[in-house]
């Protein structure tokens, strides 16, 4: 074997100065993925130079695919002198998944999302699904997403959602209580620029609907309030991360800005954006040092629906369920994922975690920030039991204790890492 994969190395450095020719494209070990789904998206044509950077290329954004757990290439000599043919062999996830997050404080809350989601519609790596919420009221939603509908750059996305929640609204170091509604429709271009770099626009129209149910009472806070909203989305994301199996490495960059536009004139209209660096290093043969961090700014409007929430399933595991609000937020999670057993299609991994945030008050300044009353810390453990041949089969137990003041502590269950 090792002396297979020198002489293929050798080979691969001599075929990009004797411009040696592709043949064909041949998909080997695909069932349900389709093979011109996977010539569609590759570089790698009958006709073209054979270059081993752009297969390796391939490779990796194969291997990104939720349809995909394992890709390699072979290249074997054709019948004319320089032709080969390359072969890409697939090794296929399961698709059909069901999602779940649970989770808990000592506060006695209790909420859970439970979802059924097909990541290989067709066979072409369509997302289509949906997803039901109980959090004290019923919410659901249903997703579609098809990122190379229209060829390898061009897809497109569409959402529609009603979720209701019961959401604390802050004013005058008071809280009040209020039954909260989101019902939207969003529709997303999406574009492939090229293997690190893609895009989404588009455009979400939805309605937000606040009604007040139990605590404190401003005469500057209405008790109902009920608007029509217009919201223009714009995604960058920078992707360079290389997968191998429940292993990530590299680096990977994620930008969010959006513009808000209502008709009730007495609500202006604001920017919100943030971005999510993310950096994962192997280390040693087992483990894998993940990281998050945050970086969100809104326009600084003094107004107790600021859109930044601290939040078990968003970003303090153990933290409780929408504590507090801000309108900029900065937010740092770090983990060390060690994998502590493992067969060919089952791995179990132990995980050790700090989750640390900070917010800017509605209204305030960046001093905010260093505010000891917003500034929470949240160190904790969990597991992670990982079926390697099933897409984002990963069900994960974490249990967060907060080390701040007034802090809570608390267990959050979910499928798929937390980052």
């Amino acid at each position: 074997m090792i002396r297979l994969l020198t002489l293929l190395f050798v080979c691969f450095s001599c075929f990009s100065y004797a411009q040696s020719k592709v043949v064909d494209l041949k998909i080997q070990g695909n069932k349900k993925l389709k093979s011109s789904f996977v010539k569609k998206i590759s570089n790698i044509k009958s006709g073209v130079v054979l270059d081993s950077s752009v297969i390796e290329e391939d490779i990796k954004l194969l291997k990104r695919l939720p349809s995909i757990a394992h890709a390699y290439y072979q290249v074997f000599p054709a019948e004319g002198k320089d032709e080969y043919n390359v072969f890409y062999n697939i090794e296929e996830n399961f698709t059909i998944i069901p999602s779940a997050n649970i989770y808990t404080t000592n506060e006695d809350e209790f909420a859970y999302r439970l979802g059924l989601y097909e990541f290989n519609l067709l066979g072409q790596n369509i997302t289509f699904g949906g997803f039901y919420q109980k959090d004290i009221y019923s919410s659901y939603a249903v997703n579609f997403r098809a990122p190379y509908l229209f060829g390898r750059s061009l897809g497109l996305a569409m959402n529609y959602q009603d979720l209701t929640t019961q959401e604390p609204i802050f004013f005058d170091n008071k809280t009040a209580d209020y039954k909260y509604n989101n019902t939207s429709f969003e529709v997303l271009g999406l574009y492939q620029l090229n293997f690190t770099n893609r895009f989404e626009l588009g455009i979400n129209y939805f309605t937000e609907d606040y009604q007040y149910k139990s605590g404190a009472t401003s005469p500057n806070v209405p008790r109902a309030l009920r608007v029509h909203k217009l919201l223009y989305k714009l995604i960058y994301e920078y992707n360079n991360l290389n997968y191998d199996y429940q292993y990530v490495e590299g680096f990977r960059s994620i930008l969010n800005f959006q513009y808000v536009t209502t008709r009730d004139d007495s609500l202006p209209e604001f920017l919100i954006a943030w971005n999510d660096f993310l950096f994962y290093k192997r280390l040693g043969t087992h483990g894998n040092w993940a990281n998050r961090l945050r970086i969100g700014m809104a326009t600084n409007n003094e107004t107790p629906f600021a859109p930044f929430s601290v939040d078990n399933n968003i970003n303090l595991r153990g933290v409780g369920n929408t504590i507090d609000r801000g309108t900029a937020a900065i937010v740092l999670n770090t983990e060390y994922r060690h994998t502590l057993f493992e067969k060919k299609w089952f791995s179990l991994q132990g995980n050790v975690f700090i989750d640390a945030g900070t917010w800017r008050n509605p209204g305030g300044n960046f001093g905010d920030f260093s505010d000891s009353q917003n500034i929470r810390v949240y160190p904790g453990v969990g597991l992670r039991f990982i079926h390697k041949k099933i897409f984002n089969a990963i069900f994960r137990i974490d249990y967060g204790n907060g080390i701040t003041p007034d802090a809570t502590n608390g267990l959050v269950f979910g499928i798929g890492q937390y980052f």
